[in-house]
C-alpha cells in the first residue's frame, strides 16, 4: 500500500486586523473581467517554508526538529507594511502585504529551519526568502489583466505583530480553496 503524502508548510499566524487591510486593498482593484482569487480570511499567514509532499510518517520527526529550532530563538518583532506583487505590476500573479521589523532575525530563523530540515530529506529552498503575506492570486491567461497600480500605491498604518510560535501545517487543495490543518505548534523562547 502506498504511503500517504501530505502537502505541508511552516507558517506564522497573523493578527486578525489583517482582514481589514485585505478588504481595504481589495477595494482598490477593479476586478471586472479579471480572475482574481483572494485568500480566505482564515487562511492568510506568513509562510516560512513550503515543505511540499511529506510522508505522514515524517510528521513526528518534523515536529521534533521544529521544537528544537524554536527553543534556540526568542520572539521576533515584525510589522505588516506596504503592498506589492510578484513578478511585476504589468502581469501581477500574486498580490501581497510586506513585512518589516527584525528581518535579520527572521532570516536567521528561516535559515535555521532550512538547515535543520535538510538532513530529514527536505531540501533547502534555493529562492531567496522574501517575507510577505499573500492576499490574492491572479491566473493567466485571461481576457482582462487587472490594473494593480492603485493597490500598489495604497498606504495603511503599520500593523505590529510578533512571531512567538510557528505552525507545521498541512494543506488540502479544493476548487473553493485550500483547507489547512495544524499538525504541530512550537513556541519560541519568550523574551524575559
Amino acid at each position: 500500500m502506498a504511503e500517504s503524502l501530505l502537502r505541508t508548510f511552516i507558517s506564522v499566524s497573523l493578527p486578525k486586523e489583517i482582514v481589514n487591510i485585505k478588504k481595504m486593498l481589495q477595494s482598490t482593484i477593479d476586478s471586472k473581467g479579471a480572475e482574481i482569487k483572494w485568500v480566505r480570511d482564515g487562511n492568510m499567514h506568513l509562510s516560512l517554508k513550503f515543505i511540499g509532499h511529506t510522508p505522514e510518517a515524517s510528521v513526528d520527526d518534523l515536529n521534533t526538529t521544529l521544537k528544537s529550532i524554536t527553543e534556540e530563538f526568542s520572539t521576533i518583532s515584525l510589522s505588516l507594511v506596504g503592498s506589492g506583487c510578484f513578478p511585476r505590476p504589468e502581469r501581477a500573479r500574486t498580490l501581497w502585504v510586506g513585512i518589516a521589523g527584525e528581518l535579520d532575525k527572521l532570516d536567521d530563523f528561516v535559515v535555521a529551519i532550512n538547515a535543520h530540515l535538510a538532513p530529514l530529506g527536505f531540501p533547502i529552498q534555493e529562492r531567496k526568502f522574501i517575507p510577505h503575506v499573500t492576499l490574492a492570486r491572479i491566473k493567466y491567461p485571461q481576457k482582462h489583466t487587472p490594473d494593480v497600480t492603485q493597490f500598489l500605491n495604497t498606504t495603511f498604518a503599520e500593523l505590529p505583530m510578533k512571531i512567538s510560535r510557528i505552525n507545521l501545517m498541512s494543506s488540502q487543495l479544493f476548487s473553493k480553496g485550500a483547507v489547512y490543518t495544524i499538525l504541530g505548534t512550537h513556541f519560541l523562547v519568550s523574551k524575559a
